[in-house]
């Protein structure tokens, strides 16, 4: 605690020092990182395309919206797919 009151603020500022911001993407956007990747397209429902790793079987569902997705689901879709975030921020 500094000055005796709050909170330990090294330990915040380390909590949100671990994941950078993702980057901001449509659904196409991050539908080509993934099957440049290795992730196939699997088949189309709707406005979704829903890709297919053929070696993990792991699967990721995207939207095809061309507006950028929120953080939240790119993390999501990302965790469903068993890919690490730091795939995104690679050249």
């Amino acid at each position: 605690m500094r000055d005796g009151v709050g909170h330990d603020d090294d330990r915040c500022i380390a909590r949100y020092d671990r994941m950078p911001k993702l980057p901001a993407m449509n659904g196409p956007e991050l539908s080509r990182t993934l099957q440049r990747i290795g992730f196939e397209i699997d088949h189309t429902t709707g406005s979704h395309v829903i890709l297919r790793h053929p070696v993990t079987r792991r699967r990721a569902v995207i939207p095809t919206h061309r507006r950028d997705l929120p953080r939240g689901t790119i993390a999501s879709i990302l965790r469903e797919a068993g890919v690490d975030w730091r795939t995104l921020l690679s050249p």
